[in-house]
């Protein structure tokens, strides 16, 4: 009968210690690692405090131009969510960057013409006049392609398509990332050209519009979990949260299309 006491209370010793255990691992906030593009920076930035303040946990956000994250990542950077376009994610999909089964596409947003606040609005209602607007603009700015930003690559190649490349050289200004609407605000360019959620954001630009025509373009935004993820648990409820009905309106305000 002793004996039977004692086992007994081994045994419930050993039961509370487990079930402490898993209390504490439960209850321990987790530190979420996230790279992803520039072009979210407005809307992360507020969907990050959200859902720091509903989980408890933290995120650490890592943002550059896609370019630079794709050949990090491709170097071995792994994080435990990974946004970026998603011809890019595709690739790297393909070299096992991402645990299976986690790609979901969270938002998109187009390439698209920015104006300073105030100012007429050039016509780019078609590809007649968007040509001629941009002929007609005193200077322009967007991304540098070299530099790797989605918007300024394909900007670029609109330019070679239009036949003005040459004729635009002499008063374009290129910035290293999502800088474009800010120049614009700023009065130092005319027209700028950048994904719609780094302008809608930024005071003293205006959206004019998606560019027209067969030159209409939308980067579609997907986050995966990173191969490498050290919270994979709490990195998916991310993935689950940004797109969610929460996210959505955060999203459109910041010029996005969710999902």
């Amino acid at each position: 009968m002793t004996r039977m006491s004692f086992k007994a209370k081994v045994c419930m010793v050993l039961v509370g210690l487990i079930c402490g255990a898993i209390a504490t691992t439960e209850g321990k906030a987790a530190e979420v690692k996230v790279l992803t593009s520039v072009a979210l920076t407005s809307a992360l930035d507020e969907l990050a405090r959200q859902f720091e303040g509903a989980t408890g946990n933290k995120l650490t956000i890592g943002y550059s131009v896609i370019a630079d994250i794709r050949k990090r990542i491709l170097e071995g950077e792994s994080a435990d969510v990974i946004i970026l376009s998603r011809p890019v994610v595709d690739e790297l999909q393909k070299q096992d960057k991402f645990v299976a089964g986690s790609i979901v596409n969270v938002a998109g947003t187009a390439v698209s013409v920015a104006a300073r606040a105030g100012a007429p609005k050039p016509d780019i209602t078609s590809i007649d006049a968007f040509k001629s607007s941009l002929l007609a603009a005193k200077s322009i700015v967007y991304a540098d392609p070299a530099k790797g930003g989605a918007s300024g690559v394909y900007f670029a190649r609109v330019l070679d398509r239009l036949g003005i490349a040459d004729q635009m050289k002499a008063k374009t200004i290129l910035v290293p990332g999502a800088q474009a609407a800010d120049v614009v605000a700023k009065g130092e360019a005319e027209l700028g050209v950048a994904q719609a959620s780094e302008i809608v954001p930024v005071a003293g630009a205006q959206l004019v519009g998606p560019l027209p025509g067969e030159y209409a373009s939308m980067t579609a935004f997907t986050a995966g979990i990173g191969a490498g993820s050290k919270a994979p648990d709490a990195a998916k409820a991310l993935i689950q949260f940004l797109t969610g009905p929460s996210a959505a309106p955060v999203f459109k305000s910041k010029g996005f299309e969710p999902g």
